[in-house]
């Protein structure tokens, strides 16, 4: 009986067009290269004759056009796979010379030395969450920049708070006690503030949404599970679960700290051992969320009315798993401030053993 030929499939993606590069076992250059407009039938049909001769690996790199294509091309059958700019070295020459035809030849040629591994790729909704979930941080990062504009104007015209916290009660009180000798003064400042606070009416809307998103059927458990833990609510638990998906893929709490970007950097060779600042890999948006959650964790052991009333519902064994990560970390951050740390590297040393608590509790649950 005749074996099947393997055919190794890289694609270059672009808004406009993709390339198409075609690798065998045997062979060391592509037995065909060739540009398709971004038309996902056409590249199915293309593919469709490889797999009518043997077996069909595709691939390409992940980028800002998502998962549409990876989708359309796995309800059709093939194995496609979405690899990671990181993953994907352009060695000598390439660096210099770059094309899509060089490009779609050099993942094609990965996934024929068994160099393609994927990223993790989300179902739809988990998809639609993050989006909802980056919405909020952009109007996030509007609001912070308004209220920095707002107060630079304030400080042009001479109008000084005597307090340098900003945007309590208080704060907010003083300024609107605040007078303009010209009227055009006056327009500007209620035009700042004006913004600022439909800013916050969004934000308070898109948070309505991601706790309805959080306590619906498929992940009230995990939402559940995750606010247990002091400093992680609605948000920062629902990122979790939309970015990570499935905590198995992860074999050890090691690989998700790495997956994170919260292990420390090495530079060690011989009897030299040097290990440096953390390597900041992976998943930016997770590991600052997580640094934010830790800070709650140098507060006093002890359980708040808000914690007690998020916890209504979840199991004793949670909670316990739960009160035990509050415990070790609290004394983590003041073991490490005593050893004379700084506050920001203790906070990132306890973000980085929550990651572990929360990958133990989640792989626990699953």
């Amino acid at each position: 009986m005749r074996t099947k030929k393997s055919y190794y499939i890289g694609l270059d993606v672009h808004k406009d067009s993709i390339w198409m590069a075609v690798m065998v076992d045997e062979k060391e250059t592509p037995i065909e290269s060739k540009e398709f407009p971004n038309h996902y039938s056409k590249i199915v049909k293309a593919l469709a004759l490889y797999k009518e001769k043997g077996k069909v690996q595709v691939a390409y790199e992940a980028g800002c056009l998502g998962y549409g294509l990876q989708r359309y091309l796995t309800e059709f059958g093939f194995d496609c796979r979405v690899i990671p700019p990181t993953k994907v070295v352009r060695p000598g020459l390439d660096k210099k010379v770059k094309t899509d035809k060089r490009d779609a030849a050099l993942i094609a040629n990965m996934l024929k030395r068994r160099e393609g591994e994927s990223i993790n790729i989300p179902t739809r909704e988990d998809e639609a969450g993050r989006d909802l979930l980056r919405l909020r941080g952009d109007f996030k990062d509007d609001l912070k920049r308004a209220k920095q504009r707002l107060l630079n104007f304030l400080l042009r015209h001479d109008k000084k708070y005597e307090s340098n916290r900003y945007w309590t009660g208080k704060h907010r009180k003083w300024m609107a006690g605040l007078k303009f000798d010209l009227a055009l003064d006056r327009m500007t400042y209620e035009y700042y503030i004006h913004y600022i606070e439909n800013t916050e009416e969004r934000i308070a809307r898109v948070d309505e949404e991601i706790r309805k998103e959080a306590e619906n059927e498929r992940n009230a458990e995990r939402t559940r599970i995750l606010r247990a833990f002091r400093g992680i609510d609605y948000v920062t638990a629902l990122s979790f679960i939309t970015e990570i998906g499935d905590f198995r893929r992860f074999a050890t709490a090691q690989s998700f700290m790495c997956f994170l970007g919260l292990v420390p950097s090495e530079n060690s060779s011989g009897k030299k051992i040097h290990r440096g600042s953390i390597t900041k890999t992976g998943n930016s948006h997770l590991r600052k969320l997580l640094i934010e959650s830790s800070w709650h964790y140098t507060r006093p052991v002890k359980e708040s009315k808000r914690l007690a009333e998020r916890r209504v519902g979840t199991s004793e064994q949670v909670i316990r798993y739960a009160d035990k990560a509050i415990s070790r970390l609290h004394g983590k951050y003041y073991k490490m401030l005593f050893r004379g740390k700084e506050k920001n590297v203790a906070v990132t040393s306890v973000a980085r053993e929550l990651a572990g608590f929360i990958w133990g509790v989640m792989n626990m649950a699953a």
